[in-house]
This record gives structure tokens, C-alpha cells and sequence, in this order.
């Protein structure tokens, strides 16, 4: 599952090593609950026909968050993955739990992995954050999500972490 043989510049190479005790986890995860009948980064040549593609998919997202990591910007795909599973909360207890989690790490001013996004959206989640809905953050994800496929995905695409997947995925 690592990758190995590989030319890397300065702190690639402990992102590549990070990424891929990322993908172990990911391995021993997924193989808990199933037999992986495939390798999870079998479709690593898809990912470059768009973001979608890449977020659609654990190893993906794993890769994409390591090169975010390396940008200093991981708290975007972190906050459109919370929106993501926000979506799916059944219960209104849990809804208003998750809504205040996400609130609190990303969204108020100055919290600890603040997303950038326009004073307009941040005020008006802060305004409605105590009745959460289960499209309180959609304005603020649709922001991000944007800049995730506008600025960082085209970056990805030609960062060290993505061109040594898919030599490695060439040479099997």
C-alpha cells in the first residue's frame, strides 16, 4: 500500500508518509466491515476529471486533505465533509449538537479551523445557529466546495502527492 521509489522535494516526502498511514487506516477500516474487493486507490486516474470525482471517494478525500494539509488549508475539505454528514442527521438533539460543532470549529470568528468565507454568510449562520436547520450551512459549503474546485483541486492535480499515485498506479 505505500508508495515507494519516489523523487520527493523537501517536506514531501513526510506528507506522502502521513498520507500513507492514512491509507492504512483506511485499508484496516474498510476491511472491518467488508473484504475490499478492490484497491481503494484502483480509481486514482478518475480523479482528475473533476473534483467530484476525488471527494466522492475515502482514498480521495484522504489524498485531497493531505495536500491541503500542505497548503495550510485542510479546514475547507474538513468543513464540506462535516456539511456532508450534518445532511444526513435524523434527529433534531443531534442536528442542534452537530450544528453548534461545526459553528464552533469553523464557522464563528476565530474559531480554531475558521473558514473564509463572506461576513454576510458567517452572520447569517451566527443569526439562526440556536433553530439549526439541516441547510443552515448549504450557503457557506456551496462557498467552499467553489474554492476547493476553483483554486485547490487544480493544484492537487499537479502537486507531488497526486503525480506519485498515479505512477504508482502505472506501475503495477
Amino acid at each position: 500500500m505505500a508508495i515507494k521509489g519516489l523523487v520527493l522535494i523537501g517536506g514531501c516526502s513526510q506528507m506522502l508518509d502521513a498520507f500513507n498511514e492514512s491509507l492504512r487506516c483506511l485499508k484496516k477500516t474498510l476491511c472491518r466491515f467488508c473484504c475490499f474487493p478492490t484497491d481503494p486507490l484502483g480509481d486514482v486516474e478518475t480523479w482528475s476529471e473533476s473534483v467530484d470525482k476525488v471527494l466522492s471517494c475515502k482514498a480521495g478525500q484522504i489524498a485531497f486533505r493531505e495536500f491541503l494539509k500542505s497548503e495550510y488549508s485542510e479546514e475547507n475539505i474538513l468543513f464540506w465533509l462535516a456539511c456532508e454528514e450534518y445532511k444526513k442527521i435524523k434527529t433534531v438533539p443531534e442536528m442542534i449538537s452537530s450544528a453548534n460543532r461545526i459553528y464552533s470549529e469553523f464557522v464563528q470568528t476565530e474559531a480554531p479551523r475558521q473558514i473564509n468565507i463572506d461576513c454576510g454568510t458567517r452572520e447569517n449562520i451566527t443569526n439562526n445557529i440556536s433553530q439549526p436547520t439541516l441547510t443552515s450551512f448549504d450557503t457557506a459549503q456551496k462557498h467552499i466546495y467553489s474554492l476547493l474546485a476553483r483554486d485547490c483541486y487544480p493544484r492537487f492535480l499537479k502537486s507531488d502527492i497526486y503525480q506519485g499515485l498515479l505512477r504508482r498506479n502505472d506501475s503495477r
